[in-house]
């Protein structure tokens, strides 16, 4: 057996991958409230931009955390179009999940299924995402420890998504994205403790690409979209913020005229 180690640089990956969970389900969250409050064509987008929030962060959280990740006696690399199709699936299956919120009547029913849909895409991502990784030997899981990451996967998401539903007040939304990223973590390295790595010494060149060739520099891009949509979604007004706006210009009108 191959020894597994999850932090190969300190503190540094599991932090930053905490913090890009936390970023994506904070704007996810913010999306999902800003779509509420508005309706057709604005709803669609908004509910759109909290999927791909929530999906990327639950990507870049993972890989974020991946690089950190290493296996005595063997190289890793990482198979290019099979990760790229699990940032996909997450953001899709996110997706679906938070339109089944967004535009459902019965909240309950809504937040049942868009919890377990949005939970079995995280849990889809983190999976998928492990098999496109390439090393010389056979990764095996424990069955176990697979099937809770699922569940905290499917209880963070609807435990999300009940803060987007019902949560308004800035603090408490802090503190409701505090511990969703708490949870997508624990969810990803409790799935990474279900992991096990039989080494088979070889020389033979791996295929895919290195975390540094790919990951790494997909990461910072797409942590680099999260930043700056945080930044477009903190400085645009909301709703509530634009009908103020208006009530207050209609009696300088009046005066103009």
């Amino acid at each position: 057996m191959g020894h597994l180690d999850h932090a190969a640089f300190g503190w540094l990956t599991p932090v930053l991958s905490y913090v890009m969970a936390c970023i994506g389900a904070a704007l996810g969250l913010r999306c999902t409230v800003r779509a509420l409050a508005n309706t057709g064509r604005a709803r669609r987008n908004w509910l759109i931009t909290a999927a791909s929030a929530i999906g990327t962060g639950i990507w870049t959280m993972h890989f974020v955390a991946m690089l950190g990740f290493s296996v005595t006696g063997t190289e890793i690399r990482y198979n290019v179009p099979l990760t790229i199709l699990s940032l996909v699936v997450a953001v899709t299956v996110v997706g679906a999940g938070v339109f089944a919120v967004g535009y459902s009547r019965d909240r309950n029913r809504a937040l049942a299924l868009g919890g377990l849909t949005t939970g079995l895409g995280v849990a889809s991502m983190h999976y998928m995402g492990m098999a496109a990784l390439r090393l010389h030997g056979h990764v095996a899981y424990d069955p176990l420890l697979v099937t809770l990451s699922v569940v905290i996967a499917v209880v963070a998401a609807t435990a999300a998504l009940w803060a987007g539903l019902n949560i308004k007040s800035p603090a408490a939304v802090a503190v409701a994205c505090l511990v969703m990223g708490g949870a997508v973590s624990s969810m990803h390295y409790t799935g990474m403790m279900a992991v096990s790595v039989r080494v088979t010494p070889s020389t033979a060149v791996l295929p895919g690409a290195t975390a540094m060739q790919f990951i790494f520099p997909l990461a910072v891009g797409l942590g680099s979209y999260l930043f700056l949509t945080s930044a477009f979604v903190a400085l645009s007004p909301t709703a509530d913020e634009r009908e103020a706006s208006a009530s207050a210009q209609r009696p300088l009108e009046s005066l103009v005229r």
